[in-house]
C-alpha cells in the first residue's frame, strides 16, 4: 500500500511540477539558441573593406542573427558605406578618429586625439549629417579625460542628446561624468579588465551608464556563468548590452561563433534578463525599437 501511495505521489508531483519546469527549460534553451542580437559594438574600418565588402559583412551578420548594430568606423567612411546600404540595420556612431587611414596611423591618432585642436571642429561639422546617435567608440584613460577638449566633447554630447561610447578605465569614466553629470555613457568592454565587483560599484554610482560586454570572456567560468557576473546581471538586468567588436578584419568571419558564445551563457539566465542583454537594453538606451 505504501509503495503504491509513494509511487502515485512521485508520479503526480513529477507531472504537476517537475515536468512542466523541465519542458520550459528545454524550450528556453532552444529559444536561446535563436536569440537575435542588437550588437552594441561594431566597426567597419578601412582595413576590412577589401576582404569583407558590404554584402559579405551583411552575410556574416545574418549568419549570426544580428539584425541591428551600433556602428562606428575608422575612417568614418566605413560607417557611411554600411549605413547607406542598410539604414534600418546600422545605427551610426561618430568616431573621433578622422585622420587615420590604417591601423598604424590609428595608433598614432589614438594617442593624442583628446588634446588635438582639430577634434572638436571635426565632430561639430560631421554631426551636421544628423545621422549619429553617439560619439565613439573612443579610447581614453586616466588623466587624459581632464583635457579641455574632452570637457567640450562631453558638453556637446549632452547638448545634442548623444551618448559617449567610452573604452576607458574607471578614472576616465569618473572624470567624464564629473564634466557633466547628465552625460550618458556606454562603457565599452565593461572596462576590459575591470573586475565584476568594481563594474557593479560604478554602475551603482552612475545610473545613466550602460555596460557593453565584448571581450569579457571572464563572464564564463567552466560551463557556468561566473557568480560575480551573474549577480550583476540579476541586479542590473536592464543595463548590460551585447557587443562583438569587429576591430580587426579577422573578427568579421568570427561573428557567428561570437554570437554562439553569447547564446551559450545567456541561456543560463532568466529569459527576460537574457532578452534584455541580447537586444532590449540597447534599444532602450538609444530610445529606438528593435
Amino acid at each position: 500500500m505504501f509503495n503504491r501511495v509513494f509511487k502515485f505521489f512521485v508520479n503526480d508531483f513529477m507531472f504537476k511540477n517537475f515536468l512542466p519546469c523541465l519542458i520550459a527549460c528545454i524550450a528556453w534553451n532552444t529559444a536561446a539558441e535563436e536569440l537575435p542580437f542588437f550588437d552594441g559594438h561594431l566597426h567597419y574600418s578601412g582595413d576590412a573593406w577589401e576582404e569583407t565588402p558590404p554584402e559579405k559583412a551583411i552575410k556574416y551578420l545574418d549568419e549570426a542573427n544580428i539584425p541591428r548594430a551600433l556602428l562606428s568606423s575608422t575612417p568614418i567612411e566605413g560607417t557611411l558605406k554600411l549605413y547607406a546600404r542598410d539604414p534600418k540595420r546600422f545605427v551610426p556612431e561618430l568616431r573621433v578618429y578622422h585622420k587615420a587611414t590604417s591601423y598604424e596611423t590609428w595608433l598614432v591618432e589614438r594617442a593624442n586625439w583628446w588634446r588635438a585642436d582639430d577634434t572638436m571642429p571635426f565632430l561639430e561639422n560631421e554631426l551636421k549629417r544628423g545621422i549619429y546617435v553617439g560619439i565613439g567608440e573612443f579610447h581614453l584613460y586616466g588623466a587624459e579625460a581632464q583635457s579641455d577638449v574632452i570637457k567640450r566633447l562631453v558638453n556637446l554630447a549632452v547638448e545634442k542628446k548623444l551618448h559617449l561610447h567610452a573604452h576607458s578605465d574607471t578614472q576616465a569614466i569618473e572624470t567624464l561624468m564629473s564634466h557633466n553629470p547628465k552625460a550618458k555613457i556606454l562603457w565599452a568592454h565593461a572596462g576590459m579588465s575591470t573586475p565584476a565587483p568594481t563594474v557593479g560599484e560604478w554602475m551603482a554610482r552612475y545610473p545613466t551608464m550602460y555596460v557593453e560586454l565584448s571581450y569579457r570572456y571572464d563572464i564564463v567560468s567552466g560551463d557556468t556563468i561566473d557568480p560575480a557576473w551573474k549577480e550583476l546581471f540579476l541586479k542590473y538586468p536592464d543595463r548590460f548590452v551585447m557587443g562583438s567588436d569587429t576591430w580587426t578584419p579577422s573578427r568579421w568571419p568570427e561573428l557567428p561563433a561570437i554570437a554562439t558564445w553569447y547564446r551559450g551563457w545567456l541561456g543560463k539566465l532568466p529569459r527576460e534578463v537574457a532578452e534584455n542583454i541580447a537586444f532590449k537594453n540597447l534599444a532602450r538606451f538609444l530610445g529606438t525599437t528593435f
